[in-house]
């Protein structure tokens, strides 16, 4: 079933150039948005080789005791996390999700 949207033609030299729609209707459009990575997140893992743990607790500007202490884990724990290439067990990254707000979708390589 489908919607209504209610969409804002505008016109330039009387051809239509752009078609506006209601903010809520387009994040309608848009449902997995909520787990997209920021380019700079992407930079921090590519340029600077963060494993993406690192690089959203960076981006997010949280200290690692801050994302430790919300995911109920020892910041040595979470240290290593941040230096290991390991893959992260699932219930791992369900924590640190949580504790930086995101998906667990956004922290898996």
């Amino acid at each position: 079933m489908s919607t209504h949207i209610k969409v804002q033609i505008i016109e330039q030299d009387g051809e239509p150039a752009f078609a506006v729609i209601p903010y809520n209707d387009y994040l309608r459009l848009l449902p997995d948005v909520k787990d997209t990575i920021p380019h700079e997140v992407v930079g921090l893992v590519v340029k600077r080789g963060m494993n993406l743990v690192k690089a959203w607790r960076t981006y997010l500007k949280l200290t690692q005791a801050e994302v430790a202490k919300k995911a109920k884990i020892t910041q040595a724990a979470l240290s290593q996390m941040e230096r290991s290439e390991n893959k992260l067990r699932s219930a791992t990254l369900k924590k640190l999700a949580a504790a930086m707000e995101l998906s667990e979708e956004q922290l898996r390589d």
